[in-house]
């Protein structure tokens, strides 16, 4: 079982985003997944870490639900 945080800035209103990624996540892999846990952040941050390896970053990649739900099935 593994492990997924999203981290979001809340500020910056990445709320939304956040949880739409959890759910995409959770619909996935649900059954595959200890936990998807939403982690309050700032400066900007939307990652994805999965057993604290971040696999996207906002800062680094576009937001497209399909390649970060992609790249955890590559993790776990």
């Amino acid at each position: 079982m593994s492990a997924i945080e999203i981290e979001y800035c809340v500020p910056c209103g990445f709320l939304e985003r956040a949880e739409e990624i959890q759910h995409a996540l959770l619909d996935q892999f649900g059954d595959r997944l200890d936990r998807v846990a939403l982690v309050t952040g700032d400066r900007g941050v939307l990652t994805v870490a999965v057993d604290g390896d971040v696999v996207w970053d906002k800062a680094e990649d576009e937001y497209d639900v399909d390649v970060i739900t992609r790249r955890v099935r590559d993790t776990i």
